[in-house]
């Protein structure tokens, strides 16, 4: 008889999904760009959030600083734009099975999916530690700021050096993206 590994051969062979190419493949893609969204946005709203108390701190004694120090604010939206992009390149890159006669044809592999989740997790990650900068800086920057006004081209050099964590997380994410990913196997 042919035991199990012939049924098993007999399943591949009746819906075309291999090892390299699983039905649970766009799942680890799909993640990657949920991942991307949530992680660096949660970057953003917390770094909002963190610099928007600062302002609101600062601008009780100084309003007429309050203008100037949106910029904290301006950066943390940023790096929730990097998720963004990120989220976007990778759902576009996810193929869903194709119907061919009775059979499902996979056109997504086991490594672009795990590709496109390295992505997302690159850059979410990285959007989170850019956030949580951000909105450090940006509290204590701003509140710095209503004491001594001289103190503001220090916290913009901060808060680029801050923000580019996320630029760094939205290349590497880049690169794990546009990287080839193979082509599932014809049965």
């Amino acid at each position: 008889g042919t035991g199990i590994s012939g049924s098993l051969i007999m399943a591949d062979a009746m819906d075309g999904f291999s090892l390299a190419c699983p039905a649970g493949a766009p799942f680890f893609g799909y993640l990657g760009a949920a991942l991307a969204m949530a992680l660096a946005n949660l970057g953003a709203a917390y770094g909002t959030c963190k610099a928007g108390t600062g302002i609101s701190g600062m601008g009780v004694s100084r309003p007429d600083l309050v203008m100037k120090a949106l910029i904290p604010v301006v950066m943390a939206g940023g790096v929730g734009i990097y998720g963004l992009i990120i989220a976007v390149i990778i759902s576009t890159k996810v193929k869903a099975p194709v119907l061919v006669g009775s059979t499902f044809k996979p056109q997504y592999t086991l490594f672009a999916g795990a590709s496109h989740l390295a992505s997302g997790l690159a850059g979410g990650c990285s959007g989170l530690a850019a956030g949580i900068a951000i909105g450090v800086v940006g509290d204590i920057g701003t509140r710095s700021l209503g004491q001594q006004p001289k103190l503001f081209v220090g916290m913009i050099l901060i808060l680029i050096f801050a923000e580019a964590l996320g630029l760094y997380g939205l290349i590497v994410a880049l690169i794990f993206s546009s990287s080839p990913t193979g082509t599932c196997p014809n049965n």
